[in-house]
């Protein structure tokens, strides 16, 4: 029996150190072979609650990471703002001194253009300032007195005393000037410049100062539309180009204008530019824009391909040399010039007053 006793209790005690290990391994795994209070088991209200814990944790490291980046984020917002704000201070300073200097260099030209009319004046005055003297005395018109000398240039908006220029001589000036204005009639204005087609042969002269009239309003309408932009407009390249277009156009019209007011314009040319404005101011600018086509290029056959061949002229040949079908473009360089400047003037034109059928529209 002690035998067999001591055998079992030798079992038992191999099989007690054989378990151990494992009982250690598997409190591993379940996060602890104990708790404080001796048991090898962890209730799930504790586990629970460390999860809330740590995610609680998460959370508020979370939200101060996103408070963290919305202040950077406001404070690149910020700096941006005044980063606009302080160039947009600089456009504007650049801006004002731009105009400043160009109202100065505008003053400056005034002033040197007045101070070289002053030393013409001067220079006339000393050469001629005795001979000036006696005629106004032999003609009397040195009556007028200083104050209604001064009062009458006022009124023809010229200026009151020029450099070295005595009171004779702005008598002479005042005389001369109204002389010129009362032997040029007055311009037309308002309903005065729609052109009757009828007056063409009746009064040819009221209607090319209607002509006249009409282009110099054109004109000035197209003066007044570019002075009314943008300077950032203006200064821009199609600015530029819009203004040098109407400077052209303007110079180039003076021939026309010099045309009409001497009356030794060509028939022809002034019956087709009568049609052109009595179509325009009806704002039937498709059909203007036909009458500028005849006008131009006219019904003029124009030489395509080879014209000689051989010692012999062909058929039509002669066609290109008929009386009355040649392009009064072609004519000479001023005719050129100033009928392009009537085409630019009828463009305006259709932007400026509008036609009512969307059909009379130019392309």
């Amino acid at each position: 029996m002690d035998a067999f006793a001591s055998i079992l209790s030798a079992e038992m005690a191999k099989k007690k150190s054989a378990a151990a290990p494992k009982s250690a391994s598997a409190d591993s795994k379940t996060g602890g072979s104990a708790s404080s209070n001796g048991s090898k088991y962890i209730r799930r209200a504790d586990v629970e609650k460390a999860r809330q814990e740590q995610y609680l944790a998460d959370q508020a490291r979370l939200e101060s990471e996103r408070a963290e980046r919305a202040l950077k984020k406001r404070k690149a917002d910020e700096e941006a703002a005044a980063e606009r704000e302080r160039q947009l201070e600089k456009r504007q300073r650049l801006r004002d001194e731009k105009e400043k200097a160009r109202l100065q260099k505008e003053q400056e030209e005034e002033e040197e253009r007045k101070r070289k009319l002053r030393e013409k004046a001067g220079a006339a005055g000393d050469v001629s300032g005795g001979d000036d003297e006696d005629g106004a005395k032999k003609d009397g018109t040195d009556q007028i007195d200083e104050a209604a000398a001064v009062q009458k240039l006022r009124e023809l908006n010229e200026p009151i005393r020029l450099f070295g220029e005595s009171n004779a001589q702005r008598v002479r000036r005042i005389n001369r000037l109204t002389g010129v204005r009362k032997a040029s009639p007055p311009p037309l204005s308002g309903g005065e410049l729609l052109v009757d087609p009828k007056n063409v042969t009746k009064d040819p002269s009221y209607v090319r100062r209607q002509l006249l009239g009409w282009f110099r309003l054109v004109v000035s309408e197209w003066q007044i539309a570019l002075a009314g932009r943008d300077e950032e407009l203006r200064e821009s390249y199609q600015g530029r180009q819009a203004t040098t277009a109407m400077t052209q156009a303007i110079e180039n019209l003076q021939p026309l204008f010099k045309h009409l007011q001497k009356g030794d314009i060509d028939e022809e040319i002034f019956a087709k530019i009568v049609e052109l404005v009595v179509e325009a101011q009806a704002r039937r600018y498709v059909r203007a824009n036909d009458v500028y086509l005849r006008l131009s290029i006219g019904n003029a056959a124009w030489p395509i391909g080879v014209t000689m061949v051989g010692i012999h002229e062909r058929s039509a040949r002669e066609k290109l040399h008929e009386k009355g079908k040649s392009a009064h473009i072609m004519s000479d360089e001023a005719t050129r010039k100033y009928l392009q400047s009537i085409k630019r003037c009828l463009n305006f034109a259709q932007t400026r007053w509008p036609p009512e059928d969307p059909m009379q529209i130019m392309g």
